[in-house]
C-alpha cells in the first residue's frame, strides 16, 4: 500500500535557496518578485471582489517589494491605495527598490507611517516582514503590528503573517492576525502548527511555476498530512473476513475514581474496527463499561498479576486513559512495559514514564503527549515545547523511540523516517477525553496491522477529521470527546463508488 505524500514542507532558507536556484536558473530576481505579487494579488481579488481601497503596508526587503508591485497592481486595475512605509522608502535597493520604482510610476504616494496615522483601506495588506524575522519584533514594527490587529479589517498576508516564525509557527513578541495568508514556492511548517493557527487565517500556496520535488537535495522538514491518507490505508474489507482478523485491543486504564477516559478509549477502539476489545479497569468501573458499551469484554482488576491472561490475549495495548499516578497505575503500567507487545502510551502514562522510566526507549510504541507532558518527558517547559513543536517533538522521538504524536493545534506526527503536521482539527477539541478517544483510535488501526508510522499519521487525521465533521453539525462550543466516535466510524469506511455512497 503507498501511502499519499501530502505537500511538503520548508524551512525558511531552504525555500530562500530554492528562490537563488531559480533566479540562478535564467529567471530574473524582479520578474520573480512580480509574478509573486501578481499571484498575491489575484488571491486577494478572488477572496474579496468587491473591495475598491486598500491600505498596502511595506517594511524592507523583497517582502516590502511584493507589496509596492501589489499596489501598482491594484492602482492600475482601479482600486484606491493607501501605501504605506514603515521604513524610509529611500533606503531600498535592488529589486526591492525597483519594485517602489513601479509603484511611483503608477502614480502612488508614499506616506510614512506614524501612530496617528488613519488606515483607509477596507482591506489591509502585511508586507511588513517577510520569512526572514529571527528574533522579536521591534519598533516601528510592533506599534505597527498592533495597530493593525486593533483596525478590525480583515488583513491578507504576503508570504507569512508578520511577526510569525515560519520555521516554528511561533510569535515572535508579536503577529499579525491574518484573514488570508498567501505563501511562496514552497509552504512552510510555521505555518500550520502551535500559535500559527491563529494568525494565517486562510492558507493558499502559490508555487510561483517552481516544482520543489526536482530539487531532491532540498528535502522537506516536515510534510502536511492529508485526509488521502485514509482511503489509502483503510481498502475495503474483504467479504470472508472475522474478527480475528481485526486483531485485539487490550486498554489499561480507569484507576479508581478515573473511569470515564478508559471507557472512552475502549469504546473508539471498538468503533475504529478493532475485532475485540478488553479494557483492564478499577472493578467499581465494571457496570458503567457494561452499560456504555457492552460490545467491550471489561474486566474488574485490582493488582497487575490479574492482568496476565489478558495480556496473553491481547494483541495492541493502550496504556494511560484515567490511569492515575498512584500504585495501581503504576504497576499497570510496569506489566505493559514488560510485554514486547505495540504499546499506546498517553495520560498518566506519560507522566509515570517521566517520573519513574526516565530513560525507557522502545520503537513499537507511540506516545501521544500534550505540551505539558512532553516537557516533563523532556525535563523542559511547556513554553519551550510550544515555541518549537517541531523540534520538541524531534527530540523526544530520538530520544524514546517510535512515533511521537505532539498533540495541540497543528498536532506534529514525528516518526524516524519523516514528520507530518495535521492541517485538521478546531478549539472545539479543548475539552475533556479527546486525548483518550485518540488513544483507543490508535489502539484500533495498530490491531488492524496497519504499521506504527502510518497508524499514528492516520489516526490523527481521522480523530482531527471527526471532530471537524462534529463542530460542523453541532458547532464547536460544546463539543464532546465522546461525540467523535460515530463520526471517525464513518470517516473509517471507504466509499463504495458503485453503490453511490460517500463518506
Amino acid at each position: 500500500m503507498l501511502e499519499p505524500s501530502g505537500r511538503p514542507l520548508y524551512l525558511a532558507e531552504q525555500v530562500r535557496e530554492l528562490d537563488r536556484r531559480v533566479i540562478a536558473g535564467g529567471i530574473e530576481g524582479f520578474a520573480l518578485m512580480q509574478r509573486a505579487a501578481t499571484a498575491a494579488y489575484d488571491a486577494l481579488r478572488e477572496r474579496w471582489p468587491r473591495v475598491r481601497h486598500l491600505s498596502v503596508f511595506c517594511g524592507s526587503g523583497n517582502n516590502a517589494g511584493d507589496g509596492y508591485v501589489m499596489a501598482a497592481l491594484a492602482v492600475c486595475d482601479g482600486l484606491s491605495v493607501q501605501l504605506i512605509a514603515v521604513r524610509d522608502p529611500q533606503s531600498l535597493s535592488g529589486d526591492a527598490a525597483r519594485a517602489l520604482e513601479m509603484a511611483e510610476k503608477a502614480g502612488l504616494r508614499v506616506q510614512i507611517w506614524h501612530p496617528e496615522l488613519d488606515l483607509a483601506g477596507d482591506v489591509v495588506v502585511d508586507a511588513l516582514l517577510g520569512t526572514g524575522l529571527s528574533g522579536e519584533v521591534r519598533e516601528p514594527y510592533r506599534g505597527v503590528i498592533e495597530a493593525i490587529n486593533a483596525s478590525g479589517k480583515p488583513v491578507f498576508a504576503v508570504d507569512i503573517p508578520s511577526g510569525l516564525s515560519a520555521n516554528s509557527g511561533a510569535v515572535l513578541g508579536t503577529a499579525i492576525e491574518a484573514t488570508l495568508t498567501v505563501t511562496f514556492i514552497g509552504d512552510k511548517p510555521g505555518l500550520h502548527t502551535g500559535a500559527a493557527v491563529a494568525h494565517v487565517g486562510e492558507h493558499r500556496l502559490a508555487s510561483l511555476g517552481v516544482d520543489v520535488h526536482q530539487h531532491a537535495d532540498v528535502p522537506p522538514v516536515a510534510t502536511l498530512l492529508d485526509a488521502g491518507l485514509v482511503d489509502a490505508l483503510l481498502p475495503p474489507r474483504r467479504r470472508d473476513s472475522h474478527k480475528g482478523d481485526q486483531g485485539h485491543v487490550l486498554v489499561l486504564g480507569g484507576a479508581p475514581g478515573f473511569g470515564g477516559a478508559a471507557l472512552l478509549a475502549s469504546e473508539c477502539a471498538a468503533r475504529l474496527g478493532a475485532g475485540k476489545v478488553s479494557l483492564a479497569t478499577a472493578p467499581e468501573h465494571v457496570a458503567a463499561s457494561l452499560v456504555r458499551c457492552p460490545e467491550v469484554m471489561v474486566h474488574g482488576v485490582r493488582s497487575a498479576t490479574e492482568v496476565t491472561s489478558l495480556l496473553n490475549a491481547a494483541e495492541v495495548l493502550v496504556v494511560g486513559p484515567g490511569l492515575g499516578q498512584g500504585a495501581w497505575g503504576q504497576a499497570m503500567l510496569q506489566v505493559a512495559l514488560a510485554t514486547d507487545k505495540p504499546l499506546v502510551v498517553d495520560a498518566d502514562a506519560l507522566n509515570l514514564l517521566a517520573s519513574w522510566w526516565s530513560s525507557r526507549r522502545r520503537d513499537n510504541w507511540i506516545l501521544t503527549p500534550h505540551p505539558g507532558e512532553a516537557a516533563r518527558l523532556l525535563g523542559s517547559s511547556g513554553a519551550r515545547v510550544q515555541a518549537d513543536r517541531l523540534g520538541a517533538a524531534q527530540e523526544l522521538q530520538r530520544l524514546r523511540g517510535g512515533i511521537v504524536i505532539l498533540k495541540g493545534a497543528g498536532t506534529v506526527v514525528a516518526g524516524p523516517s519523516d514528520v507530518g503536521i495535521c492541517p485538521y482539527g478546531n478549539p472545539g477539541m479543548a475539552s475533556g477525553g479527546m486525548g483518550d478517544v485518540l488513544s483507543g483510535m490508535l489502539g484500533a488501526l495498530l490491531a488492524q496491522r496497519l504499521p506504527l508510522e502510518p497508524a499514528a499519521r492516520l489516526g490523527t487525521i481521522l480523530h482531527a477529521r471527526a471532530a471537524d465533521i462534529a463542530a460542523e453539525a453541532g458547532g464547536e462550543r460544546g463539543l464532546l470527546a465522546s461525540d467523535l466516535a460515530c463520526y471517525a466510524r464513518r470517516l473509517a469506511n471507504p466509499r463504495n463508488d458503485d453503490a453511490g455512497e460517500t463518506r
